[in-house]
């Protein structure tokens, strides 16, 4: 009988990524720098809100009406997502395992909170994310957004913002999240590079001083909005709320 055969042949790409520890690293890195770019994206339309009701239910108009790609990009994006949490499980319990006892205490005092706890923050924002959609782009959570209009007979984003947002635990735990979801990202930046292979000592904490830039500026965007609402600095159009 040939030995031939029985030799274990080697794991295909898409395999090989989901198959080793390298491979889980670079997918996960992948899918983070796509989330991250949502991230962004999301935030700078957000703050559209600050320049006035026309001009934010325009934006939103405009992505409705690329139709059912909107959906498609959602769907990707949400997969990247979930993705990238499954691979940060699945990295963080290999870890765990692979981990030997003696060295726990040493191991431990060497990384970071932020890269101790990627797992827990990241359940967390994943759980926050599906309420989020629920509640402003399904609108499951608040019957009051499925008939808002403005003037000109487009979805009333502007409105459905401070309606959704005047309530304050749906404020406080938007801040939450949104912090959680920050704070992951002052390791999450920095080790992306790192998974693929642009990183170098040098470099280190330069880029470790560019997340916490990045983590910051995204979380006062974020926060920007929720709060220019408690303040009333936002109000519905005509002023009530």
């Amino acid at each position: 009988m040939s030995t031939i055969s029985t030799l274990k042949q080697p794991a295909s790409f898409p395999a090989h990524l989901t198959q080793t520890s390298i491979g889980k690293k670079i997918l996960a890195a992948v899918t983070g720098l796509i989330a991250f770019g949502y991230v962004v994206g999301h935030m700078l339309g957000n703050l559209q809100i600050f320049i006035g009701q026309d001009q934010l239910n325009t934006y939103a108009e405009a992505l409705h009406s690329v139709g059912p790609l909107l959906w498609v990009v959602r769907i990707f994006l949400l997969a990247a997502f979930v993705i990238h949490i499954w691979l940060g499980i699945q990295l963080k319990l290999e870890n765990w395992a692979a981990r030997p006892i003696a060295y726990k205490n040493e191991t431990t005092q060497q990384a970071s909170l932020a890269s101790r706890t990627m797992i827990w923050t990241g359940l967390i924002v994943l759980a926050f994310v599906i309420y989020h959609l629920l509640h402003f782009t399904v609108h499951s959570t608040d019957p009051r957004f499925a008939d808002l209009t403005d003037s000109l007979g487009r979805m009333d984003v502007y409105s459905m913002v401070i309606l959704g947002f005047s309530n304050y635990w749906i404020s406080i735990f938007y801040l939450i999240a949104v912090g959680l979801l920050c704070y992951h990202l002052t390791h999450g930046v920095a080790s992306i590079f790192q998974s693929l292979g642009l990183n170098n000592p040098k470099w280190q904490k330069r880029l470790d001083v560019l997340a916490w830039i990045a983590a910051i500026v995204l979380f006062a965007g974020f926060a920007s909005v929720p709060v220019a609402v408690m303040l009333k600095c936002v109000t519905l159009p005509g002023g009530g709320m």
